[in-house]
């Protein structure tokens, strides 16, 4: 039967965690399957820092190419909150397995479709539309993608081990900030620059139909959550999933983006603007600006992976105080030292870039699965992360040159601090969420 109305919690009603051998292939789903998704989403920003300006945008110039190219990643930010919404609508309802491999399909098919798109000088304007076209495809698997995988592996964990199982599909995703790079590092120094700009760039996302069949063959072997199962047979499902979590926990909502937004504000400037920053105005070669970016991506999943842990430790709350602590004062640091100008202070400043935000991800997961409701949860969370991307992923990027230009890059580091105190201000305000059940989450 299904129900339209908020059901009181059931006190006696425990979450049954998945035994070892379940967690253990819960995990490598959860891993392989966001790594995928996210390199997808990933190869797509480096090429827009790299060659798209001159793909996709040649009539603009190199500038305004390049404000055009980082244009579409902004673009894809906006989809993925109506990805949340759309996925979260029918994981809420029909569950969390089938809605993340139709969001891996879906972001494949855009994927292998960029690589295959012709170039601006050879179908004109109508490359860029379609481009765009493409990248709102990837915008709204990848809005589907993220809190389905937390949700899944949420779910299924111990509540006292939630934050470790809950950052694994994260550390996927940091994992495909080193693989990304490592594609096209591998791409570019194989062939000349002519070759890379033809067809080099390519690569890189053709090479995803196999990655998107591997992920495919893992998520098909695993079993709907046990929580998700419980809740459906106690209580139905939600009718309309997004306008009862808006309706029932709008605090928690407004919350979960505050504490999110440090992530997006460091990880897509390191991932994206900052390579794009060193090739064009610190002259820094491209190859040896793609190798900082593996070792710095190698750095960011294992400061996921600290993040989660620390989290399960010390708690949600301490571990992201202390990350949007450190983003505060690291964003004023960021742009005198790269103005150093040399190779070796630029890839410090990426890494430490994306350290800060690997650890402020790591707790990440299990706080907005702890603060949502279980017959919600899959659309609250991905709601509020996918804003988050907005805000942090989508804003920074695109008014960094003009601020600088107008104003200086001390000017445009104060403003990165600024949506790290947002990130603060949050999780001041927020409740402790770890070791609860989440058969029990209430609003508060």
């Amino acid at each position: 039967m299904t129900q339209n109305h908020p059901a009181p919690p059931v006190g006696a009603q425990q979450s049954v965690p998945a035994g070892p051998p379940s967690m253990r292939r819960v995990a490598v789903a959860s891993f392989v399957g966001t790594l995928i998704e996210f390199y997808d989403f990933l190869i797509y920003g480096f090429a827009a820092a790299l060659v798209f300006s001159q793909v996709f945008f040649p009539a603009l110039g190199q500038s305004a190419g390049t404000v055009a190219s980082f244009a579409t990643l902004g673009v894809a930010l906006v989809a993925r909150p109506i990805g949340s919404i759309l996925f979260g609508h029918f994981g809420d309802r029909l569950g969390r397995k089938r809605t993340l491999v139709t969001a891996l399909l879906l972001m494949g098919a855009a994927t292998v479709l960029v690589g295959c798109l012709p170039t601006a000088g050879q179908i004109g304007a109508l490359a860029p539309i379609l481009i765009v076209m493409l990248r709102v495809l990837q915008g709204i698997a990848a809005g589907g993608e993220w809190a389905g995988a937390v949700m899944f592996a949420a779910e299924h964990a111990p509540k006292h081990r939630r934050g470790f199982y809950a950052m694994i599909p994260p550390f996927g995703g940091g994992c495909a900030l080193a693989l990304a790079p490592a594609v096209f590092a591998i791409t570019s120094a194989s062939m000349g620059d002519e070759a890379f700009l033809s067809y080099g760039w390519r690569i890189p996302f053709l090479v995803s139909i196999v990655l998107v069949a591997v992920g495919l063959y893992v998520r098909l072997r695993i079993e709907e959550t046990p929580v998700f199962q419980a809740e459906t047979a106690q209580r139905g499902v939600s009718a309309h999933p997004f306008a009862e979590a808006i309706r029932s926990q709008p605090r928690e909502i407004m919350l979960g983006i505050g504490l999110v937004i440090t992530v997006p504000t460091f990880s897509y400037l390191g991932a994206t603007y900052l390579p794009n920053y060193a090739t064009t105005q610190l002259g820094l070669g491209r190859t040896p600006v793609l190798v900082a970016g593996i070792v710095a991506g190698v750095l960011y999943a294992a400061s996921i992976l600290v993040g989660g842990v620390v989290a399960d430790r010390f708690g949600r709350r301490r571990t992201l105080l202390g990350a949007s602590a450190a983003a505060i004062v690291w964003a004023v640091a960021l742009f005198p030292v790269l103005g150093i100008g040399t190779m070796t202070a630029f890839a410090i400043a990426l890494c430490i870039t994306l350290v800060i935000a690997g650890v402020a991800l790591g707790p990440v997961g299990a706080v907005l699965s702890e603060l949502f409701r279980t017959r919600y949860r899959y659309t609250a969370a991905g709601f509020s992360y996918n804003v988050a991307q907005i805000f942090g992923g989508a804003v920074p990027p695109l008014i960094a040159a003009p601020i600088i230009a107008a104003s200086g890059a001390f000017v445009f580091s104060l403003v990165v601090a600024a949506f790290c105190l947002v990130s603060l201000v949050s999780i001041v305000l927020l409740r402790e969420t770890a070791n609860q059940d989440l058969a029990d989450v209430t609003a508060h």
